[in-house]
């Protein structure tokens, strides 16, 4: 199992189901969820499968008008 941990500017609910229903479409063998009452809104991503891209996630979001980055272990 391979995780990836984001810290994010997202801050309303709606936007994060945008973005995850976005992040399940484009990256089919992940599984996301947005922690937006953590201080960094967090973003997880899980993949049993597969190596997990940060760089695309990051664009993904970058189109959508969002910053992340990956928090580091």
């Amino acid at each position: 199992m391979m995780i990836e941990v984001f810290k994010t500017n997202v801050k309303a609910r709606r936007h994060a189901r945008l973005l995850l229903d976005r992040i399940h479409t484009n990256f089919r063998g992940y599984r996301a969820n947005f922690d937006l009452e953590d201080c960094d809104q967090i973003l997880r991503v899980e993949s049993a499968h597969e190596h997990i891209q940060p760089l695309g996630l990051i664009q993904l979001l970058r189109e959508a008008g969002f910053r992340a980055e990956v928090l580091p272990d």
